[in-house]
């Protein structure tokens, strides 16, 4: 019997719905213990051995009385403008919020606003007004202060390596310009990614007009020409699609993560997470891909499949639809009566359905999903089409192409490459690096020492966003003027200012540039109160994309030749550093993925059958080999992976603060299998590598811990809670004023860890590296576990948030001898960290593990730029504390200060914890139980609403709402 037959049995033995976090944990083997005694190996043995006790006790005794680090730092020269309404003045103690704009992959902005104490910007928030965060952010988001002030940004520009001064370089600059210009450019090329600022992309036309054989490219490793070439094969247009979730009463995801990935996720969570509450009209989701993502986890009926078979789907789908000219294909492969339920929805929701392409999916696959969504008569209703936003839509691949063609033929004589790092993540089989070489004047602008960067002449460390003034435009087309909260910590230039020295114009602010474009574009007397009122608002008004009618076309021919066989290997950037360029960020580092839970590292996702064919187990080390190149790097058996098919995560492997973590997936990525590849071999190579997973970190042991129910049965009544009263030894509490509470809905999480990040920014949270990951002290004060249940090879998925659940009867607080850990008179648990021995017994005593305890001295004290990081409002720890959530006791007592003086009580939604304010579901709400109206009250007499472990009877203040989904009858 194989482990994976062992597995199975187990399962179907089980009476009941049975969920697990990990197939080890089914499984139960030796293996897996040995792998929950890792956590904490030196610590036990320390406590253990009678020898070592008291020097055991002795270090955890020590306790210190820390205060939080604050800095005045020095300000933009040119005026910013806060958001609204808010103080201009810098007053100590009180934040100033500025409107601004990250760019984000696909250079398309993501609207923010950034909190600054004293002119130090150390947190950031969704804008409200903005399309594409509708106050929410994602982890990149949260995480981006890191890379502000981290110290292994490059900052001072370099030649050859050594450091050079700015004026050196605008003299070798200028006059290898003065050459091109005798050349008309013909030696000229500029490299970017993909770029949709209006001022940058004038910046470039006007660089083309004055050397007009110059040539302009564009490469970035998740170019979308694929969505470019499905556009014109379905309408013969250039158009991008402008989803309507609200709208859609059916949704179906080719192999399309958006609820993951991509430049509207966070628009696109809100909408769709709104309608999966019971109290709406609930959607239905039904979603085929082949690596299980966040997307598929709120599926009501996943099916895995090879990525290169949802092309034969699709075109299924498209026949059942009656898209003209589409034919289903032959065979019995896909599961015929899985298509035809599926039609038959769709069919029976006309004009409130919507059906998505994944933009790794082919062009095929892309116009087939817009000629259904035609046939469907949801165009004008669910979806609507707009012209792309970029300054210049074309094929990046091929223009790569044509540049690393013409560098080798040394038609190139100066290179300027304006951020990114194709030397690491152009396809292998375009050597660009190489091509490069060949180069006799190349410049770089770039954040770190990349590998575009070590194989430069020249490079200028380039500004951050939150240091620099551009604009940018989000996924609708409106644009948000990018204005910098910090002048630059490192003396950065932005994109703009090194465009306007190849532009032979005198050496100008980005301010000016920025300005002086927008004032030349509209040309209007009061354009000064304009300007300061996009500034204050974050969004330019007018500038959103005209949607555009299209007509559509017959379906695409039918390739010709079956579906190649064999193991298909699939790329995918990887959820957390994405293509690379936040894999020096430690914060993104040490998240948690959703879903496999890895920190640290990159694996090989492989199907638990296909991993038992092909003879590996998590942490196997093996040898890929694709297209005549090869890779090793570890196994990682992942649930709900499609059989046939491995899922590889670029982004790790290149230059950087943390090379040596994961393997380099573009070792074997090539031009024609971009996204996937049929033809990959494995090759066990006998040696093992330990991957940082926090999956294993709790064991449920059998305990009632997540609870679901589809919506049939939760309107029968399956929710409800019995009635039950807990005799108990603990006081009862009275709470005069507040009484905070919060409850998390287990419908609309999507586990993307944005509060994750958000509660680590706010509070001071330090990383921890991967080998204390291994050991289980990851210090993060909210985790999200991933459950789940079913088959393991079609399971369903279910995220949990866990911050503390502030007890009424909290273990917590009876055990801890110098009362560290109290009870205060809201409610919450508080803790006092100059009280704070190290004990532990709280920890031990807590039965949802959600305290953290400080074993080293994790925060970098001696770094001068991160101390201007700190949130000023929460002490920065030091080693020998225990630290856990405090509902941002911070934003508690703020608010309760200013409702105070007004003389009246803090109103309903008032205080936001940070968990809170960056969910783009809004799955989490903070309040106070004391209000009947408020909103966490209502919530919390939900029939969903339930305490975890309530047996225990510790009656914890966070509670949950049920998950519940509306799976199709015909599939049940």
């Amino acid at each position: 019997m194989t482990d994976l037959d062992a597995v199975r049995a187990r399962l179907a033995a089980a009476r009941g719905a049975q969920y697990w976090r990990t197939l080890e944990e089914v499984a139960d083997s030796e293996a897996f213990a040995e792998l929950v005694a890792r956590e904490m190996p030196a610590a036990t043995a320390l406590w253990l051995d009678p020898m070592q006790r008291r020097s055991f006790l002795k270090l955890m005794a020590a306790a210190f009385a820390l205060g939080g680090i604050g800095g005045c730092t020095q300000g933009p020269s040119e005026p910013i403008v806060p958001y609204v309404h808010a103080p201009e003045g810098m007053v100590p103690g009180r934040p100033v919020y500025f409107a601004t704009a990250m760019p984000t992959p696909g250079g398309l902005g993501l609207g923010l606003l950034v909190e600054s104490h004293l002119g130090r910007p150390i947190k950031v928030e969704g804008n409200t007004g903005h399309p594409a965060s509708l106050g929410a952010t994602d982890a990149q988001a949260q995480a981006s202060v890191l890379t502000l002030y981290d110290p292994d940004r490059l900052q001072a520009v370099t030649f050859g390596g050594a450091i050079r001064t700015w004026a050196d370089f605008l003299a070798t600059c200028r006059g290898a310009l003065a050459v091109q210009r005798g050349r008309r450019g013909a030696g000229l090329r500029i490299l970017t990614e993909t770029v949709t600022s209006p001022t940058l992309g004038a910046q470039l036309r006007a660089v083309l007009e004055q050397y007009p054989e110059a040539h302009w490219h564009q490469w970035e490793p998740t170019s979308t020409d694929a969505v470019r070439a499905g556009a014109l094969a379905a309408f013969g247009d250039d158009v991008r699609p402008l989803y309507r979730f609200a709208d859609a009463d059916v949704v179906v995801a080719l192999d399309a993560d958006f609820l993951g990935c991509g430049p509207a996720h966070l628009a696109h969570v809100r909408e769709f997470a709104a309608r999966r509450r019971p109290g709406s009209a609930m959607n239905r989701l039904y979603v085929a891909e082949s690596a299980l993502t966040p997307t598929g986890a709120k599926a009501d009926h996943r099916l895995p499949l090879r990525a290169a078979d949802v092309a034969a789907l699709a075109r299924a789908l498209a026949a059942a639809a009656g898209v003209p000219g589409a034919t289903a294909p032959p065979g019995d492969q896909l599961p015929r009566k899985w298509i035809e339920a599926v039609a038959r929805d769709l069919a029976r929701h006309r004009g409130r359905s919507l059906v998505i392409a994944g933009e790794t999916q082919p062009a095929d696959v892309q116009a087939l999903a817009h000629l259904i969504n035609a046939a469907l008569g949801n165009v004008g209703k669910t979806l609507t089409y707009a012209p792309p936003v970029e300054v210049r839509s074309e094929d990046q691949l091929a223009s790569l192409r044509a540049l690393v063609d013409d560098m080798a033929a040394e038609r190139v004589e100066m290179l300027l490459i304006l951020g990114g790092d194709p030397a690491f993540n152009a396809p292998v089989d375009l050597p660009f690096a190489d091509a490069m070489a060949k180069v006799p004047l190349r410049i770089h602008l770039s954040l770190y020492a990349n590998d575009t960067a070590a194989r430069a002449h020249w490079v200028v460390p380039a500004a951050h966003y939150l240091e620099s003034w551009s604009d940018v435009r989000a996924f609708d087309g409106t644009v948000t003027i990018v204005q910098p909260l910090i002048a630059p910590l490192y003396d950065g230039k932005s994109a703009h200012e090194l465009l306007a020295v190849a532009a032979d114009g005198p050496t100008r602010a980005g301010y000016d540039i920025v300005r002086g474009r927008w004032q030349t574009e509209r040309r209007v007397a009061d354009f000064d109160d304009q300007w300061r009122s996009w500034l204050e608002a974050g969004v330019v008004p007018g500038t959103a994309a005209t949607t555009r009618y299209v007509l559509p076309r017959r379906a695409p021919a039918t390739p010709p030749g079956a579906q190649a066989s064999g193991l298909e290997v699939v790329f995918r950037p990887d959820p957390m550093v994405h293509d690379g360029r936040f894999a020096a960020n430690a914060w993104l580092q040490e998240l948690p993925r959703p879903l496999s839970r890895l920190t640290w590292d990159n694996a090989v996702q492989v199907a638990p059958a296909t991993a038992a064919r092909l003879g590996v187990h998590t942490e196997d080390v093996v040898e890929l080999a694709f297209a005549g190149r090869t890779v090793q790097a570890p196994v990682l058996v992942a649930p709900g992976q499609a059989e046939g098919s491995l899922t590889v995560h670029f982004g790790y492997g290149g230059r950087g603060p943390f090379q040596h973590e994961g393997f380099n997936a573009y070792a074997i990525r090539t031009a024609d299998a971009l996204w996937s590849g049929i033809g990959v071999a494995v090759h066990p190579t006998g040696t093992r590598r330990t991957l940082a997973r926090t999956q294993h970190h709790q064991r449920m042991e059998g305990r009632d811990i997540v609870r679901a129910y589809p919506i049939d049965r939760y309107r029968a009544g399956a929710a409800r809670e019995p009635e039950t009263t807990a005799e108990s030894l603990y006081p009862d509490w009275e709470y005069a004023g507040y009484r905070w509470g919060m409850a998390i809905d287990l419908s609309t999480c999507v586990g993307c860890n944005a509060c994750v990040a958000a509660c680590q920014a706010e509070n001071n949270i330090p990383v921890v590296g991967r080998k204390e990951v291994l050991r289980g002290r990851e210090m993060h004060w909210i985790r999200i576990d991933t459950y789940f249940t079913g088959d393991p090879a079609t399971p369903d998925a279910y995220f949990m948030p866990v911050p503390c659940m502030h007890c009424e009867n909290a273990p917590c607080e009876v055990v801890c001898p110098v009362e560290a850990t109290v009870h205060g008179a809201e409610g919450l648990n508080e803790m006092v960290y100059n009280r704070c021995v190290g004990t532990r017994y709280c920890s031990n005593n807590c039965p949802y593990k959600v305290r953290r305890f400080n074993f080293f001295e994790y925060s970098r004290w001696n770094s001068e730029s991160l101390k201007l990081l700190y949130n000023p409002d929460v002490t920065v720890r030091s080693r020998g504390v225990m630290e856990k959530c405090t509902y941002c006791v911070q934003r508690i007592v703020q608010t309760r200060i200013a409702a105070e003086k007004e003389n009246r009580r803090i109103a309903d939604g008032e205080v936001v914890t940070a968990c809170q304010q960056a969910c783009p579901a809004e799955a989490i709400v903070f309040g106070d139980l004391n209000d009947p109206a408020s909103r966490v009250r209502v919530l919390k007499a939900e029939e969903r609403n339930y305490a975890l472990l309530a047996e225990l009877n510790t009656h914890p203040r966070t509670t949950y709402l049920a998950a519940v989904s509306n799976p199709n009858p015909e599939l049940a």
